[in-house]
C-alpha cells in the first residue's frame, strides 16, 4: 500500500460538471483529492480487506442471533424498550438489507482493525460507485496511471443486482433529508440503481411521510408506502412522532430495523466481548465497565450514536490528542484501545470496505488533516497492481 502523488486529470472541470459537482479554479472538487492515489495489491484488497469485512459481517449476524433470545443487547445499546421486539422482528424475518461500509485503520503491512461499521446511513457511495470508477477509466486514457490496473468498485453492479434479487413488487419510496445535499444525491444515486433493476420509484423528504387512518405511511398523492428506502438513523425514526406507526405500516425498511444494532457504535464492545482476540478488532468496552481498566490512559472514548467524527476523543498517556465538537453523547459512550489512523505524507487515512447485500463489493479511502475522520475529509482514489 503506498500513496502515490499524481497531476488531476485534463478532464476533471468536464466530469465534475457531467455528474453534477460543483468545480473550483485551482482546487478542483470540494471533498475530493485525485492529486495521489492509493496502491494495492490484489492480495492486500482480498485478504486484507475483503476477508476480514467478510468475517466481521458474519460475527454480527451471530449477535443478531443472540439478541433474540438476550434482549440485554438492546439495552446495551440504548434502544428504546418500546421497539426491541420491532428489530427483533425483523431479524428474526431476516429482512433484507442493502448496503453499509466497514471502516477500518490500514497500512497495508499489518492487520486491519475495525474503527466502526456506517451500517444504517453510509454517504461517499457515488463517489466510491461511480466518480471513482469514471476517474480510473479517464486517468489510464491520460497516462496518468498504468494501463493494466484495476481498482476494487463493484458497488454499482451489486446495487443494481441486489434490488434485482429482493423482488420488490409496486412501488418503491426513497426518503431522506431533502435540504442535506449529500444525503439527497446518495439517495437520487441509489434511485437511479433501483430503476436500472426495473423498479418504479417516488423520492420523498421525509417531512412529506404522510399517515392513513389505518396507521400505513403515504406519500403526497396518498398511494400507500410497502417499500421505504431511507437514508435517515434509525434512532430517529424511532423518536419521531411516527415512530409508534412502525408496525401499523406494514412498511419494508431499507436498511431494515435490525441495522440499528449494527449501526450503533456498542457494537464494538459486543463484537469485543463475543469475539475477544479476533485480528481485526480493537479492545472495546462500554463506559463503565470495570474492564476499561485494562486500556490504562489511552483510548479513543466514542458516543453510542454519532457522526461524521462528532463527539470523539482520542487519549493517549492520559492527554487528549483530539476531541471533536457535536450533539452527541447523551444516551451513552463506548472506550475503545487507540489505534491511530496510518499517516501518508501528512494525512491520516481511513480505508473503507463496501458491504452490498452481505458481500464486500469495493473500497474508499479518505484522507484528514486531523486523526478522527471528519466532514472535511477528502475521498481519494486508488488502484490495484501486483
Amino acid at each position: 500500500m503506498n500513496r502515490i502523488p499524481v497531476i488531476q486529470r485534463p478532464g476533471l472541470r468536464e466530469a465534475a460538471r457531467e455528474h453534477a459537482y460543483e468545480f473550483r479554479v485551482g482546487d478542483g472538487v470540494p471533498y475530493w483529492d485525485e492529486t495521489a492515489y492509493y496502491r494495492f495489491t490484489l492480495s492486500q484488497i482480498e485478504e486484507d480487506l475483503e476477508r476480514p469485512a467478510e468475517e466481521i459481517n458474519a460475527m454480527c449476524f451471530q449477535l443478531l442471533d443472540q439478541s433474540l433470545s438476550d434482549e440485554t443487547v438492546y439495552r446495551r445499546l440504548s434502544i428504546s424498550e418500546a421497539h426491541w421486539d420491532y428489530v427483533a422482528d425483523s431479524w428474526r424475518n431476516r429482512e433484507m438489507d442493502l448496503l453499509g461500509r466497514l471502516d477500518f485503520s490500514y497500512d497495508g503491512a499489518s492487520d486491519a482493525k475495525l474503527l466502526e461499521y456506517n451500517a444504517d446511513t453510509p454517504t461517499t457511495l457515488y463517489e466510491s460507485a461511480v466518480f471513482h470508477t469514471v476517474r480510473l477509466e479517464e486517468a489510464m486514457a491520460t497516462g496518468l496511471i498504468p494501463q493494466s490496473c484495476d481498482q476494487s468498485a463493484q458497488i454499482h453492479e451489486y446495487l443494481v443486482e441486489a434490488f434485482r434479487g429482493m423482488k420488490i413488487e409496486g412501488l418503491l419510496h426513497l426518503a431522506c433529508l431533502r435540504d442535506i445535499e449529500d444525503d439527497r444525491e446518495t439517495v437520487r444515486y441509489l434511485e437511479e440503481c433501483a430503476r436500472e433493476a426495473g423498479l418504479e420509484t417516488q423520492f420523498l423528504a421525509m417531512k412529506d411521510i404522510g399517515i392513513d387512518a389505518a396507521g400505513r405511511f403515504t406519500d403526497l398523492e396518498d398511494r400507500v408506502t410497502t417499500t421505504l428506502l431511507k437514508l435517515y438513523p434509525w434512532e430517529w425514526i424511532m423518536e419521531e412522532k411516527f415512530g409508534r406507526y412502525l408496525v401499523s405500516s406494514g412498511v419494508h425498511f431499507l436498511e431494515p430495523p435490525w441495522k440499528a444494532v449494527l449501526s450503533n457504535k456498542g457494537l464494538l464492545p459486543l463484537l469485543w466481548e463475543r469475539f475477544e482476540g479476533h485480528p481485526n478488532l480493537l479492545p472495546a468496552y462500554f463506559e463503565g465497565d470495570a474492564k476499561v481498566e485494562a486500556l490504562s490512559d489511552s483510548y479513543v472514548r466514542k458516543p453510542l450514536l454519532s457522526r461524521q467524527g462528532s463527539n470523539i476523543e482520542i487519549v493517549r498517556d492520559g492527554l487528549a490528542l483530539s476531541r471533536s465538537v457535536g450533539p452527541y453523547g447523551e444516551e451513552g459512550h463506548i472506550v475503545q484501545a487507540i489505534h491511530q489512523l496510518p499517516e501518508f505524507d501528512g494525512k491520516f487515512t481511513l480505508v473503507g470496505c463496501w458491504i452490498v447485500a452481505g458481500q464486500p463489493a469495493g473500497i474508499s479511502i479518505r484522507e484528514s488533516q486531523n486523526l478522527v475522520t471528519d466532514e472535511d475529509a477528502k475521498f481519494v482514489p486508488h488502484i490495484i497492481l501486483d
